[in-house]
């Protein structure tokens, strides 16, 4: 029951309470949520301290709703702590999840003065401008598109890049990876990530552009990613 004689919201009650069922796993993914009007009913409140309730952990990535179906629950969010630098192969395996890639575009095309500057070549140089849905458990993750200098990589091919780029470059080519510089921006899906992703125009995304270099500290990649934010999060420990 709601206690309406505590400091805390009812919604945020309500809220609690619905996420402690998921968090004990006694709503599993894709369950159906009761309606509004069966909620308020139950625990004497309003559909509108329902409804933000809902809203509230829509937001948090707890549910989603499905237009004229109502409300079910999310899977849970592949957690990637920033530490360590790791390609998305890696990291789903050690989460014991199956990696895949779909290729969507592989292409060597002149690099233009943004992608010159970021790969520390000549404009015009050739780079591999390579577009990849990177799925987990064939469930689409991110819409990722790298573009690597084709002097300093060579002999790519598209059967190479559908599998784990990073193992082909450290074990082929004898080359070092080192480090990387990320940025990460909350941003919304267009219709390009819409289509790639299965999830509806304007949803939420995570925005990131990477670059990665070599033990020499020549930069090798420069990849733009767009990550479904109701599948992935990312953590820092931060230390004083």
């Amino acid at each position: 029951m709601m206690d309406k004689n505590s400091p805390l919201p009812l919604y945020h009650q309500l809220e609690e309470h619905i996420k402690s069922l998921i968090e004990k796993g006694e709503l599993k993914p894709e369950d159906s949520l009761p309606s509004e009007r069966e909620y308020a009913e139950k625990y004497d409140i309003s559909r509108m301290t329902v409804r933000q309730a809902i809203n509230n952990l829509v937001k948090e990535g707890y549910l989603y709703r499905r237009k004229g179906k109502g409300s079910f629950v999310s899977e849970q969010k592949i957690e990637q702590k920033l530490i360590g630098l790791t390609s998305f192969t890696e990291d789903m395996r050690a989460r014991g999840m199956e990696p895949s890639s779909r290729l969507l575009h592989f292409e060597i095309i002149p690099a233009n003065i943004q992608v010159a500057k970021q790969l520390g070549i000549k404009e015009y140089a050739p780079v591999y401008e390579i577009r990849r849905i990177r799925l987990a458990d064939n469930v689409p993750m991110a819409l990722e598109t790298n573009y690597i200098s084709a002097n300093l990589i060579k002999g790519l091919t598209e059967e190479i890049v559908s599998q784990s780029l990073y193992q082909y470059i450290e074990e082929k080519q004898q080359l070092t990876i080192d480090y990387s510089t990320q940025i990460i921006e909350s941003s919304i899906a267009g219709q390009k990530e819409s289509d790639a992703l299965a999830i509806e125009k304007g949803a939420p995304i995570l925005f990131i552009r990477r670059n990665t270099y070599l033990k020499n500290g020549v930069p090798f990649e420069m990849v733009k990613s767009a990550y479904r934010a109701d599948r992935y999060k990312f953590t820092i420990n931060i230390k004083r």
